[in-house]
């Protein structure tokens, strides 16, 4: 009860550059599910404001991660709007070999990163933030590219972050990244009908 009391508190004194990130980027994820490009605009302000957010928390990678974040948003707006409306609405599979040669190499940056931030500086929680940092820009790469299967990176990626921001007390963020990892179900199960249905027409 007595925890549940410090989250209500801390909730409350949450920042107002704090809550509108949360929302912008609850919009974002929310869009990108329906792959509406305007999903992008979100996610460059989200991105924008996280860097404050982020940088005050003393999660310097998490920080640095969404300076990429807006680059991708940037990247993700164009790439969509240049393709034509059928070929945009296509959602594509990468092979087992594919993944596990992402999972392969990303994990590498992970255990360099975090031991040069854990080393280097005085970063929180350095190896988790290397995870989270390193898995999302790959996911989010893949969302650029409508990869169905960034979703289940993002469900991971999400139910880790959960526990990151709440170790920095950033209880809305923490919460936000809850009702990302719903979302990210949601949004996978979604892109996989739609995937199917391109299959069979």
């Amino acid at each position: 009860m007595e925890i549940l009391k410090q989250i209500l508190l801390a909730i409350l004194k949450t920042s107002l550059w704090e809550w509108l990130a949360v929302l912008s980027s609850l919009i974002y994820v929310i869009l990108i599910s329906y792959k509406h490009i305007s999903a992008w605009l979100f996610a460059i302000i989200s991105s924008a404001l996280y860097i404050y957010v982020c940088f005050k928390g003393q999660l310097y990678l998490e920080s640095l991660l969404n300076g990429f974040f807006l680059l991708i948003g940037v990247y993700g707006w164009f790439l969509w709007a240049s393709k034509k409306t059928g070929e945009s609405d296509k959602i594509v599979k990468w092979c087992k070999k594919a993944h596990f040669l992402n999972i392969g190499v990303s994990l590498i940056f992970v255990v360099v990163i975090g031991f040069l931030f854990d080393t280097y500086t005085n970063q929180v929680n350095p190896y988790t933030d290397s995870f989270t940092s390193i898995f999302s820009l790959v996911a989010t790469f893949m969302v650029t590219k409508k990869v169905l299967e960034n979703w289940i990176y993002w469900i991971i990626i999400d139910a880790v972050s959960v526990y990151l921001f709440a170790s920095r007390e950033l209880y809305m963020t923490s919460i936000l990244f809850l009702l990302y990892t719903g979302i990210a179900i949601f949004g996978y199960f979604k892109w996989k009908k739609q995937f199917n249905q391109h299959l069979e027409a």
